[in-house]
């Protein structure tokens, strides 16, 4: 299998698969945080604004994370390759779009526990959707060589190979995609707070695991920097879950 379409064009202007799959993703995202701000009795354009916050944050914080990871390479040209064309990280990213929608429920006096389980199932839905443009494009994301009866090579994929590998991006978007179906069914079964202590975990657990099939390097205690972030991730949702074990669920929502 070698499917892979990193751009197509219309019209004479050329369309990144990628970047049409991640603006897919935002509008997702979008559609289901409305529906919870329905729920709740909020304003259905917050939701419009919320994401815009995530994306401009996402795309700040994912080239940022590059620029560090890759300072050897930039000559230190911070604002040239921070305005470059290429470079995203997923980390980089959730920590940015975190950051604008925290200061986004700031602003708006809604910082608590509700909205912010409001975006768990976002999140995750936008991670699954994204991890699509991955694999359409062949940005790099796959997997170590694999001739497994699904093993895919990306000879003409962003970041080409030759090679059949783990197609990673399918496993994950398949997995994630079960975590936002989960994360959908209890919001409203579970204590303020507790869904996304739930992502964490879930989510956590999922990068850890893709991890080893990944082609990225070992940098601390032979685990990749991924790996040591989503041990972070899931040690701070285990922390709150048992924190707030016993707190009684929100009131279901007709």
């Amino acid at each position: 299998m070698t499917g892979v379409l990193p751009d197509f064009n219309v019209l004479g202007l050329s369309v990144k698969t990628f970047g049409l799959c991640l603006g897919v993703a935002f509008l997702l995202v979008g559609v289901v945080f409305a529906k919870q701000l329905r729920e709740a009795g909020k304003p259905v354009d917050w939701a419009y604004e919320a994401v815009f916050a995530a994306l401009v944050g996402g795309i700040v914080g994912s080239r940022l994370w590059w620029v560090v990871q890759n300072w050897g390479s930039t000559d230190g040209n911070l604002l040239g390759n921070l305005f470059g064309g290429a470079g995203l990280v997923f980390y980089g990213g959730l920590i940015g779009g975190a950051l604008g929608v925290l200061l986004w429920a700031w602003r708006k006096g809604e910082l608590n526990l509700a909205m912010l389980d409001m975006c768990a199932p976002g999140v995750a839905l936008g991670y699954a959707a994204g991890r699509i443009g991955c694999q359409i494009s062949g940005d790099g994301d796959y997997g170590t060589p694999w001739d497994g009866p699904w093993a895919m090579a990306y000879p003409k994929g962003t970041v080409p190979t030759d090679v059949p590998v783990h197609p990673t991006p399918i496993y994950e978007t398949v997995v994630m995609g079960f975590v936002v179906l989960l994360l959908f069914h209890l919001r409203h079964r579970l204590a303020p707070g507790r869904l996304l202590a739930l992502y964490l975990i879930l989510g956590g657990v999922e990068r850890f695991f893709i991890e080893f099939l990944r082609r990225n390097p070992d940098d601390v205690l032979g685990l990749t920097l991924a790996q040591v972030i989503s041990i972070g991730m899931v040690a701070a949702g285990a922390a709150w879950w048992t924190y707030t074990r016993g707190r009684p669920a929100r009131p279901v929502l007709a």
